[in-house]
């Protein structure tokens, strides 16, 4: 649904979001339309994009390329043409199909858009889990994927659904979707001790949509918190999913931040070992899941557009990602015209 574009060919060019390797500054700047590199391309054009967490990782100096500058985005919906916008290598097996009666549904694409990463990756986290209908869940980390990670455990048939984080916006909207909010910091009590005053014996399933830019009570960076925490409330024989981002990246000039991600942490391998855990993380490949997913919004059961907070014009991207960066949106999409 979605790739970054190949800026080379035409003279005729097209407005983009640029990253030259400063953190926390971007440029929106006219870059060539690409070209169709190979005949196995498609050229997309552009309706709506979103603004990813793993771009944030970008516009924070600690992720990507190590050779800006480059066109962030990676998630997006458009109209297969003859001209302009994006290129899409491998279009048969990366690019899926907006059901026709739901073509140029502007309300409706958002839920879309979802498909291509954001509700496809809180999908995946709860099978890495090893979810099944029934059981308990605890999210940790209440932005869009951890947000669509419980909503997914909710439409999958959850007893009981936790969200963990520190944003009262954040849990707000876990509310609306019947998860049971959880404050990092604004109770005597940690998130551990919290959920397990109410399951006493732990949740089945715990899912990290985090990463290594987690934090504790204090709201001090501490890369293992969201894990130690997980190991900590997670039932005997019970099952850990890890979506968030962990990398190891050098200070680059694209990464100029590389070094500061911590690239060890510590691990209670005795803890997990006693209680019979099991545990999957890695990357997640959206095109799995997505041809389902995208079933379920064209049928009107899943609508996992409600975690867009703010639909904005490309011109205005400097400033909602700096607004996304300080958490004072769930989502952001850009809307082409």
């Amino acid at each position: 649904m979605a790739s970054k574009a190949i800026l080379q060919g035409l003279n005729q060019t097209m407005r983009a979001v640029l990253w030259s390797g400063i953190p926390f500054n971007l440029t929106v700047v006219d870059v060539p339309i690409p070209t169709l590199q190979a005949a196995t391309d498609a050229r997309i054009r552009m309706t709506a994009a979103g603004i990813c967490g793993g771009d944030l990782h970008i516009y924070h100096g600690s992720f990507g390329s190590t050779t800006p500058p480059w066109v962030l985005g990676h998630e997006g919906v458009g109209i297969v043409e003859s001209i302009e916008y994006v290129v899409v290598p491998f279009a048969d097996h990366s690019v899926w199909k907006i059901p026709e009666a739901d073509a140029g549904n502007v309300a409706k694409d958002l839920d879309y858009l979802m498909t291509a990463d954001m509700f496809a990756t809180g999908w995946t986290a709860l099978d890495f889990s090893g979810f099944e209908a029934g059981d308990t869940v605890a999210v940790f980390g209440a932005g869009p994927v951890g947000l669509l990670a419980a909503y997914s455990a909710v439409l999958r048939g959850a007893s009981r659904v936790y969200v963990v984080d520190y944003i009262p916006h954040r849990l707000q909207l876990a509310q609306s979707i019947g998860a049971i909010p959880i404050s990092l910091n604004q109770t005597d009590e940690g998130p551990v001790e919290q959920i397990l005053r109410l399951e006493p014996g732990g949740v089945v399933r715990s899912l990290d949509c985090v990463g290594y830019e987690a934090v504790n009570r204090n709201l001090e960076a501490q890369a293992d918190r969201v894990i130690l925490d997980m190991i900590a409330v997670t039932a005997m024989r019970g099952g850990l999913g890890v979506v968030g981002l962990y990398n190891s990246p050098d200070a680059t000039a694209g990464t100029p931040l590389g070094d500061v991600v911590p690239r060890n942490m510590n691990f209670p391998i005795a803890d997990f070992f006693q209680k019979g855990l099991s545990m999957r993380a890695g990357a997640v490949d959206a095109k799995l899941n997505a041809p389902y997913l995208t079933q379920l919004v064209e049928s009107g059961k899943a609508r996992p557009g409600f975690v867009v907070s703010s639909v904005i014009d490309i011109e205005d991207a400097p400033e909602y990602y700096s607004r996304y960066s300080q958490y004072l949106e769930s989502k952001i999409v850009i809307r082409f015209q």
